[in-house]
């Protein structure tokens, strides 16, 4: 965060990074906020079994993770779900049967900058697995794992991981 250092009104190298939430100019007070980004991650669901993406990209490349992603601009949570999973594996779902689980706080770093995020967590039931085409920057396998088989140490991130240690215990 400390790599910000011209203001983007006047100019001066004068922008100082308070630790949490805003930059702020010494020169002529302009205040640049750094707000929570809103992510949604979607458990699907066929019984007991729960599909989780591999990751394909840094951060975490390898790692275990649920799809989903950053909330766009004039986007609510649940479009967002559709979005993600028609981009990430060409699935179509009805948003009516998204079912809201959760909301866990998270950072995500890109780029070398450390974004806070509030990750909203769905469930998305399906009667069977699902025919998936995957976008390959993204994600390199697709994997169902039964809820009592999970290991927390293979998922990617801190909320995901503070989820399903709840989840799996439910």
């Amino acid at each position: 965060m400390n790599d910000l250092k011209y203001c983007p009104k006047c100019g001066k190298p004068n922008l100082i990074w308070d630790g949490i939430t805003k930059w702020t100019c010494s020169n002529c007070d302009y205040v640049l906020f750094h707000n929570v980004a809103g992510a949604v991650a979607v458990i699907i669901k066929h019984g007991e079994e729960i599909l989780f993406t591999r990751r394909n990209q840094e951060p975490k490349k390898g790692k275990l993770d649920l799809a989903g992603g950053f909330v766009d601009p004039k986007e609510s949570a649940e479009e967002t779900c559709v979005r993600e999973l028609f981009e990430e594996m060409k699935i179509k779902i009805d948003i009516s049967q998204l079912k809201y689980l959760a909301s866990l706080p998270n950072t995500y770093e890109y780029k070398n900058i450390l974004y806070n995020t509030i990750d909203l967590f769905y469930e998305y039931k399906v009667p069977e697995k699902l025919e998936l085409t995957l976008e390959l920057s993204e994600i390199s396998e697709t994997i169902w794992i039964k809820k009592n088989q999970i290991n927390i140490e293979d998922i990617a991130f801190d909320s995901q991981k503070t989820f399903f240690k709840k989840y799996i215990s439910s």
